[in-house]
């Protein structure tokens, strides 16, 4: 039995098993989990699957993994994708040590998050190409008081990235996971403003 109420797709995943290539490299960021809906819907078409499983940007590059992380919870908030939003959230937030406050802030506003600067102008940077597609002179140069050229770099690749998964997840209407957050638990925070609050 399906984990997933695949009908709710609008292309059915893959069914087990998957070709041997594919299946390893699932079980290799899986770690023996269920592979993600995602995965096996891309897995329909190997050139498809490994173009974008080997474009990913989780492995130890010019950020940390709480940078990353705010990027990409920024982006797929600001694009509406649940789906990739709460995977991300579920396996990587108290990874990254946010608090439910600063998910919260993530999905909303994204300034009320008791953000360091060099979080601040991460969180600027995802409004900026969401909005306009690219940077100005003033954010550029907040950019480059806190992050090197390369790490510059790599943050509009991942915010470019995780921008294509969301069109994925969003247009495929990929059944979400199960056991992981929606936007409205944390849009409910953002109108009780609450504190104290953390991910464990």
């Amino acid at each position: 039995m399906t984990r997933y109420k695949t009908h709710s797709a609008r292309v059915a995943p893959l069914a087990a098993p998957l070709p041997p290539d594919i299946q390893d490299a699932v079980d290799h960021i899986m770690a023996g989990n269920e592979p993600l809906v995602l995965f096996t819907t891309l897995a329909r078409d190997r050139r498809l699957f490994f173009k974008l499983f080997n474009a990913g940007l989780l492995d130890r590059g010019h950020l940390t993994l709480r940078q990353r992380e705010i990027v990409i919870n920024r982006v797929t908030a600001q694009c509406g994708a649940e789906y990739e939003w709460g995977v991300h959230t579920c396996v990587y937030a108290a990874k990254a040590e946010l608090t439910v406050h600063q998910i919260a802030s993530l999905v909303g506003d994204g300034a009320s998050g008791d953000w360091s600067d060099e979080e601040s102008v991460l969180i600027a940077l995802c409004d900026s190409l969401h909005k306009t597609c690219t940077v100005d002179d003033a954010l550029w140069f907040a950019l480059t008081t806190h992050y090197s050229d390369e790490a510059i770099i790599e943050l509009l690749m991942l915010a470019g990235y995780y921008r294509t998964v969301s069109y994925l997840a969003n247009a495929l209407r990929l059944p979400l996971e199960p056991n992981t957050p929606r936007f409205s638990t944390f849009r409910r925070f953002n109108e009780l403003r609450p504190t104290n609050l953390s991910v464990d």
